[in-house]
This record gives structure tokens, C-alpha cells and sequence, in this order.
């Protein structure tokens, strides 16, 4: 699986150790930055990751912020990227699962090395659950709604 990594100055403290569990997975890691602790902005990195995966260079993408939040709201704003934030492997494998969730937005400043790594493994394992008819329709919403299509319940 190939796997981008993004991260801003406040992830770039935990990047090797994220990319080191990549590598431990199997993962071919595009690493797209930042390359050193100096301050950048985080829309910048959640921009190329959820590129690389909405354009299919990459299977999925991880993004690495102080918080996870402001990395989630940028990569939502690609289409065809639908990122979580995820602090609990619930979250991290069930928003594969049900929602097809394809980049990880995790917070430095929130979670742990060795949740984190619990939180990479949930994720990478696990599968969108696309012979359930209900999460294929409701992605099938999110995918109208990217083309600025009015849904109405």
C-alpha cells in the first residue's frame, strides 16, 4: 500500500517515527513534508496529501498537525479526499469501514506514539465495505455533494 505522509512543524517531531511504522507495515511512504521542525502552515501539507490520494497516487494519506483539526478541515476541501480525525481506533478503522475514509488526520499535541501506532494499524487493516448497500449510497451522497449538488432528506 502506498501511503502519503504530510506533516507541519508541530508533527514533524513524531514524522520518523510514523514513517518507520509505515515502513514496519509494508507501506511505500511518499513523504510530501514538511522536512524540518521550522514553522509552516498546515493547509499546505493537508493540500498534497489528499491530492495524492484523490488522484490515486497514493492509497491513502496520513496528515499530521498540533491538533488534527485544521489538517481534517483542509483535506476535506479536496475532492475525492474524505478525511478523519481520529483519537481511538474505533473511529480510525469504522470511518474506513462505513465512510471510505482515505486520509488519517491525527493531532501531535492529542495522542501518543503508541496510539498513534495503534491508530495507523486500525486504519491501514481496514476495508470500506462496499457490499453493504447503505455505506456505498451514502457515499454516493458525499460524492454528490463534492460536485456542489444539493442533497435534500
Amino acid at each position: 500500500m502506498n501511503v502519503a505522509i504530510g506533516v507541519d512543524h508541530r508533527g514533524y517531531a513524531i514524522k520518523s517515527d510514523l514513517v518507520a511504522i509505515l515502513r514496519a507495515a509494508e507501506c511505500e511512504v511518499i513523504d510530501l513534508g514538511a522536512h524540518s521542525a521550522e514553522s509552516v502552515d498546515y493547509p499546505d501539507y493537508a493540500a498534497v496529501v489528499a491530492e495524492a490520494v484523490a488522484s490515486g497516487r497514493a492509497d491513502r494519506g496520513i496528515i499530521v498537525c498540533g491538533s488534527g483539526v485544521g489538517a481534517c478541515v483542509a483535506a476535506n476541501k479536496v475532492p475525492g479526499a474524505r478525511a478523519g480525525m481520529c483519537h481511538d481506533t474505533y473511529s480510525a478503522r469504522q470511518g474506513v469501514q462505513h465512510d471510505d475514509m482515505n486520509v488519517l488526520c491525527l493531532g501531535s499535541g492529542i495522542v501518543g506514539l503508541s496510539l498513534i501506532e495503534e491508530l495507523v494499524e486500525a486504519f491501514l487493516g481496514a476495508q470500506f465495505a462496499d457490499h453493504e448497500e447503505r455505506y456505498v449510497r451514502r457515499l454516493r451522497k458525499v460524492q454528490s455533494l463534492e460536485r456542489g449538488e444539493r442533497l435534500s432528506p
